[in-house]
């Protein structure tokens, strides 16, 4: 097996073994949120991102072994750059958030509204990273079939989560007072 493969292979390893310490870290401020009256709610989108996650890395490494994807530095480079620079803000985030950071919804606002780090542009830097890091992941070796089809329902999930989270955020006033002016995404100047 070519280097470059075993590099990709072993990057979204990485990637996954992440997530996995991830959802253990959300399961303990869930945990730490509830002793403080902040309860998950229940998402029916939840098991759906959990599964389009879990079949991008999975559809990442099957499309690049079964379809004998080549590794294309010119396409490789700049999609192993967008990786990490979304992993730094994916790690930016959950330092900001501390123990208001979930992979649930999970209405903590009363115990206080967290504004600084990437929240100073935008509500939603953490959707921005996952969306970076998930489309540009199966491009670090060419399985860009992987690529469309993660993005295209990403999107379409993304849509309903964020959905269900603005509908709980935008209900308590600190919060409103704090992000109604900001973008959800790209920080763009507003008018």
């Amino acid at each position: 097996m070519p280097g470059t493969t075993i590099f990709f292979l072993a990057l979204v390893g990485i990637v996954a073994g992440c997530r996995i310490v991830e959802l253990r870290l959300s399961r303990r401020h869930q945990r730490e949120l509830a002793a403080g009256g902040a309860a998950a709610l229940r998402e029916p989108v939840f098991p759906a991102m959990v599964a389009l996650h879990t079949g991008i890395l999975a559809g990442a490494v099957a499309e690049t072994l079964l379809l004998a994807r080549p590794f294309v530095v010119e396409m490789a480079i700049p999609a192993v750059v967008l990786v990490a620079a979304a992993n730094a803000l994916r790690f930016w985030v959950i330092a900001t958030l501390g123990v208001h950071w979930n992979v649930r919804v999970v209405p903590s606002m009363p115990l206080g509204v967290v504004t600084g780090g990437p929240y100073r542009f935008v509500r939603h830097p953490n959707y921005v990273a996952v969306f970076v890091e998930l489309t540009a992941l199966p491009l670090v070796h060419g399985a860009y079939l992987t690529a469309i089809a993660g993005a295209l329902l990403h999107a379409a999930v993304l849509r309903r989560r964020v959905g269900l989270e603005e509908s709980v955020l935008m209900a308590d006033e600190s919060y409103r007072r704090a992000f109604d002016r900001k973008r959800r995404f790209i920080p763009w100047p507003t008018s």
